[in-house]
């Protein structure tokens, strides 16, 4: 079995094995990734927070929300734009991991400020649940990882990849079932199924973070070149973003069944 495993496409074994082939005068670390991700985290803080006093501002207006669309649109296709950038060129990732971190923030922070525009009277506080969850959820995954309560062994790794992989394309069918007028309800409503499938995902993004933080330290231990630990931090916010916004999802769902 390969060395490097993860579930999460940005930290792939061809990338870090190409990585470690290029000559550096310095070398990734586990404290240095650690450091940049947390960078990274608050770029996409800032731009969160951005989108959102954008949407206070104009909290009075009935088209509130639709004021932080603009945002979420740049966020969403621009935070595309640079993944794909990164995964062709990891070397770029010094400079494309920052203005990740900072589109995601806007994408994140319009479709949060749009979510709260919708169910703020059913549901006060559901965006601040969804990400104190999220943290919750990923320093739970961390500390069981680096007390070696979850070990990331060639069989756990293979489980988790295939369950990724899984999602993936159930996702991609019934996006492409839904474009084509077929509708799937139990996707999006607040159905003892929908709800179960919303926390099997949970489940999986949650454990990708074992394999991301995996993923780092073998590339740590193999002497990666510097730059990777932006790679390395970027990747493992890749999976908190989706941790969050399948987080996010369920708790949209109990809302639903309140109604």
């Amino acid at each position: 079995m390969a060395l490097f495993e993860s579930g999460n496409p940005t930290l792939s074994e061809k990338i870090f094995r190409k990585s470690s082939a290029e000559l550096s005068t310095e070398t990734m670390t586990v404290r240095g990734s650690i450091n940049k991700f947390g960078f990274l985290l608050l770029m996409v803080l800032g731009g969160a927070a951005f989108t959102w006093n954008r949407y206070y501002d104009q909290v009075l207006i009935e088209t509130a929300s639709q004021s932080v669309m603009p945002f979420l649109l740049i966020g969403m296709f621009g935070g595309l734009a640079c993944v794909i950038a990164i995964m062709i060129k990891p070397n770029w990732s010094p400079y494309v991991a920052p203005a990740y971190a900072l589109l995601e923030g806007l994408f994140i922070g319009g479709l949060s400020a749009i979510v709260n525009d919708a169910f703020q009277e059913r549901y006060p506080g559901l965006v601040m649940q969804a990400v104190g969850l999220t943290f919750g959820v990923a320093i739970a995954m961390f500390l069981l990882y680096n007390f070696r309560i979850i070990k990331a062994t060639e069989k756990f790794k293979s489980v988790i990849i295939s369950a990724t992989m899984g999602i993936a394309v159930f996702y991609l069918i019934s996006m492409v079932l839904r474009w084509v007028g077929v509708n799937m309800p139990f996707m999006y409503d607040s159905s003892a199924l929908g709800i179960g499938i919303s926390l099997f995902v949970i489940a999986i993004a949650a454990l990708n973070l074992i394999l991301d933080f995996d993923m780092i330290e073998k590339g740590a231990e193999t002497g990666a070149p510097k730059f990777m630990e932006w790679y390395g931090a970027f990747g493992l916010l890749v999976t908190m973003v989706w941790l969050y916004l399948e987080i996010l999802k369920l708790l949209m769902r109990f809302a639903g069944r309140r109604d």
